[in-house]
C-alpha cells in the first residue's frame, strides 16, 4: 500500500461516522407537523443543543422551550434556552433545569405538542432525585456505579427508579398534550428507554431491579432511597399507561450508521472493511485482547478476509477503576491493546468516543501505531503498569497520540477501527 498513512486513513474514518450521526443533519426528516396548539421543546443529552438548534432551523411556526447539555457543549438557539450542567456526575445546574423543564410542561391541553430532544448523557445531565433522596446521594450512587464497571443499561436502570423524571416520569408531567421524542441513541440495543434513562419512554422494569443491580456491585443506599425502591406508588408508568398512548418515539442516530459510514469511507480508498458488532460491551482491555487476536489472525493466516483491512466496532466498554491514572475507556482499550499485539508490524488503531470526550478528560480517544510500545519505553513509560493505574491518557499523551476534537455534539458511543496493512 505505496504512500498510504494509516494515521490519517484512521481519522478520515472516524470523521466519516461522525458526519453520518450529526444530529443537525438529520433531525428535520423526523420533525412531526405542528400542532393545532403550543410547541414547547425539552431535551436531555450531549447532543441535545445541537438538536435544538436544528429544530429551530426547520420548525415551522412558534415555539419554545429549554433544553439541558453538558458544559461546553451548547449551540446557538433563539427560541430554545440551552442550560449547561454537570456530566457524568450531576450537579445543581442539572437539578434546576429538571426542575424548570416540569414548569414548562405545566397546564399543556391535547392540542399541544412537546418534542423531547434525547441524546446519551441526559441521565446526569437531567437529574431530580425523587421525593426522599437527597441530591448527595444519588450522585454519590451515580459516582459508585460509573467506578464499579457496570454497563450503561445497568446504571440507567438504578438512574430511572432514584429519579422523578426518568422512566416515562416526564411525559406523565406533559399529559394530555401529545409527545414525540426524537432520540441520538448511544446504549447498545438502541432501546429509546434506556437512552438518557428515558425520560418520555418506560421499560417496564422495576424498583425491584434497581436493589438487584445495587445488591450485585456491592452499593450500599440509605433507608430512605430503599423505601423508594420498594414503593409500588413511586413506580414508573407501564409501557401500557394510557396516559402514554398518543405518543410517539423515533430513534434518529444509532452507531451502525456510524460504522456503515465508515466502512464505505474505507471501500472507496480500496480497503476492506469487517464490522465486528454495533454493541460490544464489557471491560475495556478484554475487549481489547479479543481485538487483537482477530487482528493476528489476519496478519498470520488472512483470515477472517485478507489485509489490507480494517475492523471496525462500536458499542461501550466499561472500566473497573483500580488505580489513580487519567484516562477513558478508549484510552484504556487502546493500551490495552498496545500491550496484546506487542509490535504486531501493520496493525494501526484509533478508539474515540463520538461525543468527543473520553471519560472526563478533554481528548476523544487516541491513535495508536505498532511502534507505540517502543516510543513509550523510550521515554521510559512502563505501558503494563500505567494500565494497572487506569492511566492510558497520559500514555498517549507524551506520545503525541491522544485525539482532540472538542464536544462533537453528537453522541452515539464508542468507535473503533483497526487496519491491518499486511
Amino acid at each position: 500500500m505505496e504512500a498510504f498513512d494509516p494515521r490519517q486513513f484512521l481519522t478520515h474514518l472516524f470523521q466519516s461516522a461522525l458526519a453520518a450521526v450529526d444530529p443537525g443533519q438529520l433531525i428535520a426528516q423526523h420533525l412531526p407537523p405542528p400542532p393545532r396548539g403550543r410547541t414547547v421543546v425539552i431535551g436531555a443529552g450531549k447532543a441535545a443543543a445541537r438538536m435544538a438548534e436544528a429544530v429551530e432551523r426547520h420548525w415551522q411556526g412558534e415555539l419554545s422551550g429549554l433544553v439541558v447539555t453538558r458544559y461546553a457543549h451548547g449551540a446557538p438557539t433563539r427560541h430554545i434556552e440551552v442550560v449547561e450542567a454537570g456530566h457524568p456526575v450531576p450537579d445543581e445546574a442539572g437539578v434546576r433545569a429538571a426542575t424548570r423543564m416540569l414548569e414548562l410542561v405545566q397546564g399543556l391541553t391535547e392540542d399541544d405538542l412537546v418534542l423531547c430532544l434525547v441524546s446519551g448523557g441526559g441521565s446526569a445531565l437531567l437529574s431530580l432525585p425523587a421525593p426522599g433522596i437527597t441530591v448527595e446521594e444519588k450522585r454519590d450512587i451515580n459516582r459508585r456505579l460509573l467506578r464499579s464497571g457496570a454497563p450503561i443499561g445497568e446504571m440507567n436502570c438504578v438512574r430511572r427508579h432514584l429519579s422523578a423524571v426518568k422512566g416515562g416520569r416526564l411525559a406523565l408531567a406533559c399529559h394530555p398534550a401529545q409527545v414525540v421524542t426524537l432520540v441520538v441513541s448511544d446504549v447498545p440495543g438502541d432501546d429509546p428507554a434506556v437512552v438518557a434513562s428515558g425520560p418520555t419512554v418506560p421499560d417496564g422494569s422495576s424498583g425491584a431491579d434497581a436493589l438487584a443491580i445495587l445488591r450485585k456491585y456491592g452499593i450500599d443506599i440509605s433507608d430512605a432511597a430503599r423505601a423508594v425502591l420498594a414503593d409500588p406508588a413511586a413506580a414508573a408508568p407501564r409501557p401500557d399507561d394510557p396516559r402514554l398512548a398518543r405518543n410517539q418515539t423515533v430513534v434518529i442516530a444509532i452507531a451502525q450508521a456510524a460504522l456503515d459510514a465508515a466502512a464505505s469511507a474505507a471501500q472507496a480508498a480500496g480497503v476492506t472493511p469487517l464490522i465486528l458488532s454495533n454493541s460490544i460491551e464489557g471491560e475495556a482491555r478484554e475487549v481489547a485482547i479479543v481485538h487483537a487476536a482477530i487482528a493476528r489472525q489476519v496478519t498470520e493466516h488472512g483470515q477472517p478476509l485478507p489485509a489490507p483491512c480494517v475492523i471496525l466496532s462500536g458499542g461501550e466498554t466499561s472500566v473497573t477503576v483500580r488505580g489513580k491514572g487519567r484516562g477513558g475507556r478508549n484510552a484504556e482499550f487502546l493500551l490495552a491493546l498496545a500491550i496484546a499485539l506487542r509490535g504486531l508490524p501493520g496493525v494501526h488503531a484509533i478508539a474515540c468516543d463520538t461525543d468527543g470526550i473520553d471519560g472526563t478528560e478533554d481528548n476523544a480517544g487516541a491513535l495508536l501505531a505498532p511502534d507505540t510500545l517502543a516510543r513509550a519505553a523510550a521515554s521510559g513509560l512502563d505501558a503494563a503498569a500505567m494500565l494497572q493505574d487506569n492511566d492510558g491518557y497520559s500514555l498517549f499523551s507524551a506520545l503525541g497520540d491522544l485525539v482532540v476534537t472538542g464536544p462533537t455534539r453528537t453522541n452515539v458511543n464508542d468507535f473503533r477501527a483497526i487496519i491491518v496493512t499486511t
